[in-house]
């Protein structure tokens, strides 16, 4: 409904915006609102488009190598091998099961950020004030806010009194923000549009009266929710890799599966049945159709141990994405900090002060020079504190463990500033006060203290208090003319600290005085002194940003706060020095294009008063560049880069709906340093992963190469199909199992993140899966056809056959559990007790596959002797030995 116009809302005065809305102060007429409603539509932001759960399990087949089990699931149909067909279809479901379960249910961000929107309005129609559901509201009506409403739309102030807006979700500010009717300049950004209220953001204090200006998806929060649903999910580094080998794997598998066709008719005239046979044989048999079930259990494993770590994941892949992790971007406000105001210096002409503790917590010591002090023998800071601590209207108290401010967040700070020095007001009288207004900047209190004196407390802006003042509390106690000059340097030594900064003053008046004006506070007031307030660093964090750095993780800090607070916070964190800490600000990530921000995020680790966009850029631009990114953010506008990033992580106690919906992990704690821990486990579970690709990718091949060898010589099959398919489930389901509980690797934060693009077999371990393929797939032929020679029947033959390639996997397995260090170290045989539960029950399995008289009809397996038992036996100790000499050879084991 709004028409166009070039100059922005905020930068018009209040009668040019009405005009523009064709609007007026009475509000609109209920035909008019009508009307308007039926060309805007309602506001509220549209639901998100939802996968059908047919279509969400039916994606799981979507892979080139179950596209190939399913072809060869056909063709044994058609051949009329029933048993076959059953057990590869079986494979196939039992793993698509599998992903649609551990998956999840599907993203919701858009749905969190709805839950964000006011549910009713208090609306003037027909020039009478009326209540109304917030999704009626229109362009141009005349809306009314209170101290604890939730803004029902983008309003144009027109009145503000005492107005404050907690807007921290939209903009990153630990402190509410003062409003006025004034405009500003066009090209303000949102935290610095003191004439806008916006939806979904919090009256904090005071009234107001606007009009709205944008409803629905045209709100400023609409236009993030566009910004999530336009936002492209990257791929995982694992889910490309394996992308890549799958298909590569594909081309190798048919390649050779037509070979085998061909020279099986062409050379051997083979029947076509026997031959489509035997390429289905080998094709079951290279086909790692266990590897996907065996990354989602490990995956799955790894959540439950992060979980332990506070780090709750709603999506698998994050785990492994975590591990390789090169940057982590994080939000300031409650994720670097604990979004707590605390006092931290208190300044008087007695010296400096300085506060431990964080947070509203009344737990921390005031000391001066080293030495602890008593509130008593301090009467510069009694002074101080007594007005900080009478002139207040906040409380803060202890709720279910967590200490929390009711009212303004600065003023909890110097409530709990009192508590800690043992102060308490309730000894004084309070007779008149005068509120805190943005336009004065001060708040000031006549009250009586305990020892019978009548005094004005004033607190507020420095500026404001230092223009009232014409003295000061001096070092003897007695007041002197105030020096300015040494206050004024004093205020802007805390600023550059990323501290805000309040002051403090006082007179005595006459016992009688019961009023408060204003003008009472121009003459006679004596300067106390200065308290330096700060979000601060949560000191966990500080240790967390250290490690990541160890680990070859850069830290970079992205926030809509100031710059000066950004860098002051970032020196603290960690995140660089006074020397070399650059920050760069929203103002000129605008003026910057692709590749010159590609220069930017590379070089600079701070930005400050950044929008949602440009959080958005940032994160592009550094994916960009190569590398893998982790977003963490607790804001509605943290919610489109964290669904951009490799990994999104979000707070999971004052983290908004939206962006717990927009991540893959939610920090339950809220604490960075659960990021840290997280990165740990992520690269355990890639090991871990790395480590079962390493021992399936081997013995499917030593399978491959058994059919293949089988129909290029001409030999007789030494597996069918189905027997093949056993030995794939229950070594999936047993062996390659157990190394998912496999502990971290020594130092494994120590060591820098994988490049971006590695593959997961280098060259050492190519060469080491041909070997092992080799060794495995010779053994089980020559056993065959010895067997063979020697008399035996071919289903006794064939059951060898089959312990053979099982017993060779279980001591290879034995290898696989360590990459590069030696498997024959007695202090690390027992370190996974889960393997030898493994190797227990796949010997289970393997009696019940030859002994059970069901079992052989269906696999064509008979019982052996023991001395059957011997030859595979054998075969696996000297396939364990030789792997153990290649890593001495090929690596050099530790």
């Amino acid at each position: 409904m709004t028409p166009p116009h070039r100059t922005p809302p905020h930068a018009l005065n209040t009668d040019r915006v009405l005009a523009d809305l064709t609007a007026d102060a009475n509000g609109l007429s209920t035909q008019e609102a009508a009307r308007r409603l039926a060309e805007t539509g309602p506001n509220r932001l549209p639901a998100p488009p939802r996968d059908s759960l047919f279509k969400r399990f039916f994606k799981h087949f979507h892979d080139i190598l179950i596209y190939i089990l399913l072809i060869a699931a056909g063709i044994t149909a058609l051949l009329g091998h029933w048993i076959d067909t059953g057990v590869i279809v079986g494979v196939v479901v039992i793993n698509a099961i599998i992903g649609f379960i551990q998956e999840g249910k599907a993203e919701e961000a858009l749905a969190g950020i709805r839950k964000m929107l006011s549910a009713s309005a208090q609306v003037r129609r027909q020039g009478e004030w009326t209540q109304i559901d917030a999704d009626g509201l229109v362009p141009g009506d005349i809306v009314r806010l209170k101290s604890g409403d939730r803004v029902p739309a983008d309003l144009r102030l027109l009145e503000a009194t005492n107005l404050r807006i907690e807007e921290s979700a939209l903009t990153g500010e630990s402190v509410p923000s003062d409003k006025s009717a004034d405009p500003v300049a066009a090209d303000a950004g949102i935290g610095d549009r003191f004439c806008m209220a916006y939806s979904g953001t919090l009256v904090a204090a005071g009234r107001g009266l606007g009009v709205v200006t944008a409803t629905g998806p045209n709100t400023e929060i609409g236009r993030i929710n566009r910004l999530i649903a336009e936002v492209e999910t990257l791929q995982t580094p694992l889910t490309r890799q394996m992308a890549q080998f799958s298909k590569q794997l594909s081309v190798v598998i048919v390649g050779l599966a037509a070979l085998m066709v061909a020279v099986g008719i062409g050379l051997h005239a083979f029947p076509l049945g026997e031959v489509f046979l035997a390429a289905i044989g080998f094709a079951v048999a290279a086909i790692p159709e266990g590897l996907p079930a065996i990354l989602t259990i490990t995956l799955a494993l790894g959540v439950q141990r992060m979980a332990r770590c506070n780090a709750i994941t709603r999506k698998l892949t994050a785990v492994e994405t975590l591990g390789s992790v090169t940057v982590v971007c994080s939000d300031k406000t409650g994720t670097l900090t604990k979004n707590e105001m605390t006092a931290r210096h208190v300044i008087t002409r007695a010296g400096n002060y300085l506060v431990s503790g964080t947070g509203y917590a009344p737990q921390g010591q005031i000391t001066l020079d080293g030495q602890l002090i008593e509130l008593a023998g301090h009467a510069h800071l009694h002074a101080l504190i007594e007005v900080v601590a009478v002139a207040n209207d906040t409380h803060v108290a202890e709720d279910g463990g967590q200490w929390r401010v009711t009212g303004e967040p600065t003023e909890g700070a110097l409530r709990t500033l009192a508590h800690k020095a043992g102060f308490s007001a309730d000894r004084h009288t309070r007779h008149a006060t005068i509120p805190f207004e943005s336009v004065n900047k001060f708040m000031a209190t006549l009250a009586d203290t305990p020892s019978g004196l009548r005094r004005i407390l004033l607190k507020g802006a420095p500026d404001r208090l230092l223009d009232r003042c014409a003295e000061e509390l001096g070092a003897d106690g007695t007041p002197q003319a105030l020096d300015r000059a040494y206050w004024e340097h004093e205020i802007d030594r805390l600023s550059q600290e990323g501290l805000r900064v309040l002051a403090a003053a006082a007179r005595p008046v006459d016992d009688g005085r019961q009023h408060l004006d204003i003008d009472d506070l121009d003459s006679g007031m004596i300067f106390l002194g200065l308290v330096g307030i700060i979000d601060p660093p949560r000191p966990e964090a500080i240790q967390a940003i250290a490690s990541c750095h160890g680990a070859g993780i850069r830290v970079k800090m992205i926030t809509g706060d100031h710059a000066g607070t950004a860098r002051a916070i970032g020196i603290e964190m960690g995140i660089g020095t006074a020397d070399t800490l650059k920050v760069v600000t929203g103002a000129e990530l605008e003026a910057a294009d692709d590749e010159a921000l590609r220069r930017i995020v590379r070089d600079c680790d701070i930005f400050a008063r950044t929008s949602p966009e440009h959080k958005l850029r940032i994160v592009t631009a550094l994916q960009a560049n190569g590398e893998v990114v982790a977003m963490t953010g607790d804001g509605v506008n943290d919610a489109p880069a964290l669904k951009r990033a490799d990994v999104g992580v979000a707070m999971g106690i004052k983290g908004t709906e939206a962006t717990k919906e927009a991540a893959e992990i939610v920090l339950a704690d809220d604490n960075f340093s659960s990021i840290e821990r997280a990165v740990e486990e992520g690269r355990t579970i890639y090991d871990n992963l790395k480590k079962a690709i390493l021992f399936i990718l081997p013995t499917n091949g030593g399978q491959g190469f058994v059919m293949l060898v089988a129909v290029l010589f001409g030999l007789t099959l030494p597996l069918t199909p189905v027997q093949i398919l056993w030995v794939n489930m229950v070594v999936a389901i047993t062996l390659a199992m157990a190394l998912a509980f496999e502990p971290a690797e020594p130092g494994i934060m120590r060591r820098p993140p994988r490049k971006p693009g590695t593959p997961i077999l280098d060259r050492t371990f190519i060469i080491r899966l041909a070997i092992v393929s080799m060794l495995i797939g010779g053994a089980t032929i020559a056993m065959f056809e010895v067997e063979l020679a020697l008399g035996m029947p071919i289903d006794l033959a064939r059951t060898m056959a089959v312990n053979t390639l099982v017993v060779a996997q279980a001591f290879y397995l034995f290898n696989a559990r360590f990459l590069t260090t030696s498997s024959l170290r007695l202090d690390l045989l027992f370190t996974n007790r889960a393997v030898w539960l493994a190797v227990g029950v796949l010997f289970l399995l393997q009696l019940a596959f030859v002994y059970l008289p069901p079992m052989n009809s269906a696999f064509g397996t008979t019982p052996l002797a023991l001395r059957h038992w011997l030859v595979p036996l054998a075969i696996g100790a000297v396939v364990f030995l030789i792997m153990e000499m290649e890593k001495r050879w090929l690596v050099g084991t530790r």
